[in-house]
Formats: structure tokens, sequence, C-alpha cells
């Protein structure tokens, strides 16, 4: 019985490790016959365990997904790995999600040996979230679009744009992109009949879906995602500004704490138009650049800077007094 039961372990981890199986590939890792390796799958499946199989010569096994959660097999970098994630995730921007977490985390500490959850301690110990001032996102929403992206419905909802104007939206959902702990939806909008890109936090979805709809051609995930940043550094803000830094074009994307296109004008100038709602905002993230600039027809901009400069030389004047 116990040598069974080990087999069963390892069969079941197998499963887990790879999505196709064949009968013989199975049972020679295991070391036992095909017909054995089809009783043990009968086993798994009395247990609750959902395993497809294929008939034919080239058939095989497949661990699907079933109508209930059945125990989960971990080897120790994995159980830590995941308990790890879990207590990070406790500080996600996803609302709701931290409470989640704590509670799995509760589950799995309870059954982690004691050699396992002093690892895990010892990362806790010396961790400290710092609050986030990220919009949140509810899990219900983000699972509604990965749920519509997956069957290719047509997804309505109820948009807020960054100026806080409302419409209401068709489109066909392809993909979640994260980007910077930002969820952002791409998808064809139908009634503009292009690209678009939304945020993810803005969506309110109105249910049910529409009609399922005929993918259309996509580039590859990493050329889509880079579509996305690409987008979202173009974003129609009330205050835009072309700005020339006497540093390599290397130097200010590393600085900068959203993706925005840079251009290299030699080996020590670039050039690259920022944007946002306020010139107050775009003055402090040019002084994070730790180079000199020059801003080009942006007198809101002029301004502020001059605000800004007024205010830090007297701070400056002051700790001199003192």
């Amino acid at each position: 019985m116990l040598e069974t039961s080990a087999r069963l372990l390892r069969l079941l981890s197998l499963l887990q490790s790879r999505r196709d199986w064949t009968s013989t590939e199975l049972a020679d890792r295991l070391d036992v016959t095909t017909r054995t390796v089809r009783k043990d799958v009968d086993r798994l499946r009395a247990l609750g365990y959902p395993i497809d199989a294929r008939p034919g010569v080239a058939g095989g096994y497949r661990l699907g997904a079933g109508g209930s959660l059945p125990p989960l097999l971990l080897d120790d970098e994995e159980a830590v790995a995941v308990a790890i994630g879990l207590r990070t995730a406790a500080s996600h921007p996803i609302s709701g999600l931290g409470e989640t977490s704590v509670r799995a985390l509760a589950k799995l500490q309870q059954i982690l040996p004691a050699r396992l959850r002093h690892r895990v301690s010892a990362f806790g110990s010396h961790l400290l979230a710092v609050p986030s001032s990220e919009p949140r996102v509810d899990p219900d929403v983000l699972t509604h679009i990965a749920a519509a992206c997956r069957d290719h419905e047509r997804l309505r909802f109820d948009y807020r744009a960054h100026a806080g104007a409302a419409s209401r939206r068709d489109v066909e959902p392809y993909r979640l992109v994260s980007d910077r702990r930002r969820w952002y939806l791409l998808a064809w909008d139908t009634d503009r009949a292009d690209w678009r890109t939304f945020r993810a936090d803005r969506v309110d979805p109105v249910t049910p879906n529409g009609p399922r709809f005929r993918p259309r051609d996509l580039p590859p995930d990493a050329e889509t995602a880079e579509w996305v940043r690409h987008g979202l550094s173009r974003a129609t803000w009330r205050y835009r500004a072309r700005v020339v830094v006497h540093a390599p074009a290397a130097h200010v994307r590393a600085r900068l704490p959203v993706p925005v296109d840079v251009a290299a004008l030699g080996d020590d100038r670039c050039a690259f138009e920022p944007g946002s709602d306020h010139p107050e905002m775009l003055a402090l993230h040019l002084g994070l650049l730790d180079a000199d600039f020059d801003i080009v027809d942006a007198p809101e901009l002029a301004d502020a800077l001059r605000r800004i400069a007024r205010r830090y030389q007297r701070a400056a004047d002051g700790a001199d007094a003192l």
C-alpha cells in the first residue's frame, strides 16, 4: 500500500509538471507497465483529480481543471516561492488581494515543514512593504476581463478617461498587460474601428458580455506589450513639452518613472516629449533626471520650474542661516 501511495504521488507530480504525457512515458518514469499507469490514473480520478485521456497510439494523459480544487503537490522550492509570493501580494494594488493572500498564506504555513517555515519567516522579518498610492483594481474586474479575452466575447463597460470624461465602450478584448503596478486592457474598439488601451482600474463592466467574435491577428506577446507601452507614453496629457537633455538616451530612459520614447541626438544629448496633467509634476520629474536640460515651447513648464527653483532657493538660504 505504501509503495502504491508513493507511486500515485509521483504520478501526480509528473502530470503537474508537464501538459501532456503518453502512457509509455509515464510507465518508463515510474518503472511500471502501461496497465499499472491506467489503474493509477483511475485511482487519482477517484480522489477528485480531473485527468483527461486521449485514445489511440499517440494518446496519453493530461491533468485538467475540475469542479473542485484537489490537493496540489509542491516541492520545497515551489512551496517557499508560493509563500513569499503571497507575502508580497499582500501589498499589491489589486483591492482585496491582500486579505485573500493573508488567508492563503496562513493555510500554507500551517502545513509547511519547520525547515521551510524558517526560510519564509526569515524573508518576512526583513520585508517592509511601502504603502502605495496607486489606484486599486477590483480582482473581479480583472478576472471578468481575462475571461472575455479567453472566450473571445465582446466586452461592454463604462469607462472613465484620465480627464474624468465618462463613456460606454463596446470592444473586442485581447490582452491584459501589467506595467509598473498598473493593469491595462488592449482591445479593438468597435465604435472607433481602431485599437485602444484602457486602464483596468477605470473599467466598470456591464453584464452580460456581448456575442463571440473572430479574433484578429496580433503580433507576438513581446511586441504587443511594447506596443501598449508605446501607446501609454503617447497618452493625451493636458500639458506636454519637448525637452532636450544633455545626457545619453540610456541615462534618461533609466530615470523616467514611465516608458517614454527618447531620441538620441548624439552620444551625450537626447530629446523626448513628456506629458502630465500638471506642469509642476513635469518639473519635478525633470529634476530627477540628474542632468542639465532645455525646454522648447512650454511656457507653463517654464513657470513651474521658476516657482520650484525659488522655493528650493529659499529653503537652501534658510538652511545656511541656521
